[in-house]
């Protein structure tokens, strides 16, 4: 006969059973059930008393039993009572593993070494030990094969899938983090969902200035290839962030609109690019080139910017 599970373990593991199942039925919001429904700390102490009387209760009953037994009786309920577990599975699988020799069988496996009393044993080595060694040996006659005769894949070309994979683990993330861009990271946004977004902000706080197909008022024309503050997305984005020219550029917008909300207006301004205003303000600032565009669409921008100078 097995010692039974303690009084002072089974009551907790009950509690907090109980506890965990009332916290995973009642819908509290963010707040735990305890906190937001004081009757249930009510309920929980009702519950503690309850396992306690039940307890006490199990005592009395088995000591009442208890005394009705005989002497021989008892004393075998005693002994029975409080015989310790004992893990034989768990033994005997130490022992299959270590093959070690209790101290009593020592004497067995003594060499005739002696060193000033001190006596050589000749264990053998932990099954654990050997198995290990021997799966280091499968491994590597596997990895010999695999990366070095068959040339299956080298450092360099997992280096390169693992930063194709972290690339794209980076533009998911913007996807879900785009309140995170600033002007180093901003880019073109060019998803219907973001573009619609952009119009419905250029409407609601540019129109005033822009007109609602941008061709310019207060403001400059926003179609056509003349840009004050430099053009692009990163130069839009800057000059809607921090304002335009000093005393009589627009007011800065980063106070009253977020990082993702002026990215999505910028993109959609860069839409009207090469559309047809039905009054187009005069073009005002320079003409802009994109640095990072190729060589032979540069050339052909300082081509075209010609013809319409000398036009």
């Amino acid at each position: 006969m097995s010692t039974r599970t303690p009084w002072w373990i089974r009551i907790p593991v009950v509690f907090f059973l109980i506890f965990g199942l009332m916290e995973y039925f009642i819908d509290s919001g963010d707040m735990p059930a305890i906190i937001a429904y004081p009757i249930t700390q009510f309920f929980m102490l009702m519950v503690l008393m309850i396992l306690i009387a039940i307890e006490l209760i199990l005592s009395s009953i088995e000591n009442v039993m208890f005394q009705t037994l005989s002497e021989e009786a008892k004393e075998r309920y005693l002994m029975a009572k409080n015989k310790k577990r004992e893990w034989t599975w768990a033994k005997q699988l130490y022992q299959k593993m270590t093959r070690s020799r209790a101290i009593e069988r020592e004497g067995e496996i003594i060499l005739d070494h002696n060193y000033d009393g001190i006596r050589e044993l000749d264990n053998v080595l932990p099954p654990w030990w050997v198995y290990m060694f021997y799966v280091t040996i499968i491994f590597g006659a596997i990895y010999l094969v695999r990366f070095h005769i068959a040339g299956a894949y080298d450092q360099e070309l997992e280096y390169e899938q693992e930063v194709a994979a972290a690339k794209i683990a980076i533009e998911e993330y913007k996807k879900t983090a785009k309140n995170l861009v600033d002007v180093n990271t901003v880019e073109f946004l060019a998803d219907a969902s973001d573009l619609s977004t952009g119009q419905k902000i250029f409407t609601t706080n540019c129109v005033a200035c822009h007109m609602a197909d941008g061709g310019g008022g207060i403001g400059p024309n926003l179609t056509d290839e003349y840009w004050i503050l430099g053009g692009g997305i990163k130069n839009v984005f800057n000059t809607i962030s921090e304002g335009g020219r000093d005393g009589k550029g627009m007011v800065a917008w980063k106070q009253s609109l977020k990082p993702v909300e002026m990215a999505q207006v910028a993109s959609y301004i860069l839409t009207l690019g090469g559309t047809a205003p039905a009054n187009p303000k005069a073009p005002e600032g320079e003409i802009w080139v994109d640095p990072d565009a190729p060589s032979e669409e540069i050339q052909g921008q300082v081509t075209d910017s010609t013809a319409v100078s000398m036009d």
